[in-house]
């Protein structure tokens, strides 16, 4: 079921699966995907959750604010998402900028959350970070999602998966030219300012991070550092997998979220 829900002056697409009455999960996609980017994961997920996906503001069918968007903002969101659907604690899982999100979530909104797996992620903002994104803004306000397409698919997906599934990339291509540039940029701002590293901490809730072995975005030895820093963090890599390990290698993927959702 999809479903657009008002937050007060913007809204965000969702849609709901699995069954009424199930304990609740939420999935957040990654920058320049949308909610579509989970489809090898529902079936399994929608036995044992009642699972909420959206598209990130700025994402998708979700409206774009104007603006700036700062993590704050985005995990903000997620609130406002559970409250509007009257969910009282929730299981997240976001890969990439939705695994940032969890994050924040982890350490701002623990009493909403029960556990959170971050894919594919980083924690914080060195300069080299900072100015990639600075690039890839001005490569985004000056040429649109075009200029940094197959630099994306490059990055999210292994050169052997992309030969081996040309029909696939092509849908990948297309859902991340669907995107409106303003929000993916103001998306880029959020990424900009990451500053959870320092804070890892305080997460107050179980954190299970999963990344492709061959990402270059969130590498192998960061993520392990994150899951150092988090109390009774995990991290598991993801053999010959790239920055979108759920697509790259779904059943990998699903096997090592398995056990930590209860699945």
């Amino acid at each position: 079921m999809s479903d657009r829900v008002d937050l007060g002056g913007y809204a965000l697409n969702c849609r709901l699966d699995g069954p009424q009455g199930a304990d609740w999960l939420i999935l957040s996609n990654s920058l320049g995907a949308d909610l579509t980017m989970w489809d090898d994961q529902i079936p399994m997920l929608s036995t044992r959750y009642r699972v909420l996906r959206y598209d990130t503001r700025g994402h998708g069918s979700s409206d774009t604010v104007p603006g700036a968007y700062s993590f704050a903002d985005l995990t903000g969101d997620v609130i406002a998402l559970m409250d509007h659907f009257g969910i009282g604690q929730a299981a997240f899982m976001g890969l990439s900028m939705g695994g940032m999100t969890g994050l924040g979530l982890a350490i701002d909104h623990a009493d909403r959350m029960s556990r959170v797996v971050c894919a594919d992620g980083r924690a914080d903002a060195p300069p080299p970070f900072r100015a990639m994104w600075d690039d890839r803004i001005a490569k985004v306000a000056a040429g649109g999602l075009e200029a940094i397409v197959e630099g994306t698919l490059a990055g999210w997906l292994t050169e052997g998966w992309r030969d081996q599934n040309p029909a696939r990339v092509a849908d990948i291509r297309r859902m991340v030219l669907s995107n409106d540039p303003q929000g993916y940029i103001a998306c880029c701002h959020a990424l900009k300012e990451l500053d959870y590293l320092r804070r890892l901490d305080q997460a107050g809730v179980p954190v299970l991070y999963v990344g492709g072995a061959l990402d270059m975005g969130a590498a192998p030895d960061v993520m392990q550092a994150m899951a150092d820093a988090t109390p009774g963090g995990t991290y598991v890599s993801i053999p010959d997998a790239a920055h979108v390990a759920n697509i790259n290698a779904p059943s990998a993927f699903n096997a090592a979220i398995a056990e930590f959702l209860n699945l």
